[in-house]
């Protein structure tokens, strides 16, 4: 009925997501937002990270308090980006690490849902996000779970106790859900933690100094991603381009922003960022093949022509 258009679907149950997905994606120009927009901005929030910590993608540790269609998406994007760093697929997933209701998502549990089976490692089985952190001093914890406070101040404790500049997502929303507030995160680690929510935060002064919490919301990516595919006529939605997407967020975050504790660029400037993230999306279509309309001799100015403006006239 409609040959050209794309599917963004999101909110799937995670049976019905991780299956519709695996089916449709290499046949259809589609992509799952939940699974694979909340894996790019994340990505994005850890390569800006990086910039301030120092290292490459490829040697953090990285724990998920959840293990669904988030995690999964954001483990996925993470494995294969450390291995296009030149890691193998198994030293990149031995990288990535669950935490779901049952505890550590490991080998020896039994029932696992397919999803989480290539993150079930081989290691003692353990009870909560306390216990892995202890045990395994991850470099940034991530959580979709929307368990709010999941990200308790012992935990908190344990990952500055690990790490200089602890990344710390508390991802999950709304408010009420996220695994710790802003202020916790920055006040249980001596103001050290690289913090990025779902839901937003009001700045926070500690001893003197400010700082402004990002917002690692999915609407950084989907816009940008959509837009390059529509603008290119892709046939198909790839990880390249959720690759490229988080790149072009991170390049956005600038070293001020850097300075006050932002990993996302302020959200008056998600115009300018989608357009840069569009560009992006629509090259890998181009250099992959996928495009099926002309490319335009200045591809940002083109992209940028045709965003929606909503300004409207005035008639009093």
């Amino acid at each position: 009925v409609f040959p050209n258009v794309l599917v963004q679907f999101e909110d799937f149950a995670n049976r019905n997501a991780f299956r519709l997905l695996e089916k449709y994606r290499d046949r259809q120009c589609t992509f799952n937002d939940d699974i694979q927009g909340t894996g790019a901005v994340a990505l994005a929030g850890l390569y800006s990270a990086l910039r301030i910590t120092g290292g490459q993608l490829a040697q953090q540790t990285v724990l998920f308090q959840g293990a669904g269609e988030a995690a999964i998406g954001i483990a996925n994007l993470i494995v294969s980006a450390m291995v296009g760093e030149g890691l193998s697929e198994h030293e990149a997933r031995s990288r990535c690490w669950l935490v779901d209701s049952g505890g550590l998502v490991v080998k020896s549990r039994t029932n696992l849902a397919a999803h989480k089976l290539p993150y079930a490692h081989d290691h003692e089985q353990l009870p909560d996000l306390l216990a892995a952190t202890r045990a395994l001093h991850p470099t940034a914890i991530i959580g979709v779970s929307g368990q709010g406070g999941a990200f308790s101040q012992p935990v908190l404790d344990a990952m500055a106790r690990y790490n200089e500049r602890p990344i710390v997502f508390a991802l999950s929303n709304p408010t009420s859900k996220a695994e710790c507030t802003a202020e916790q995160a920055y006040t249980w680690t001596a103001g050290r933690a690289i913090f990025a929510s779902g839901s937003p935060f009001p700045p926070v002064t500690l001893d003197g100094r400010t700082y402004v919490p990002g917002q690692g919301n999915n609407a950084y990516i989907f816009p940008g991603v959509g837009l390059g595919a529509v603008i290119s006529g892709a046939s198909r939605v790839t990880d390249e381009m959720f690759f490229a997407a988080a790149r072009a967020l991170a390049d956005e975050v600038s070293e001020e922003d850097l300075e006050q504790g932002l990993i996302y660029p302020p959200l008056n400037e998600i115009r300018q960022a989608s357009a840069a993230i569009a560009a992006a999306v629509a090259r890998v279509a181009y250099r992959q093949g996928l495009a099926t309309h002309p490319e335009p001799e200045n591809l940002l100015a083109h992209i940028q022509a045709q965003m929606y403006t909503p300004t409207y006239r005035s008639y009093v």
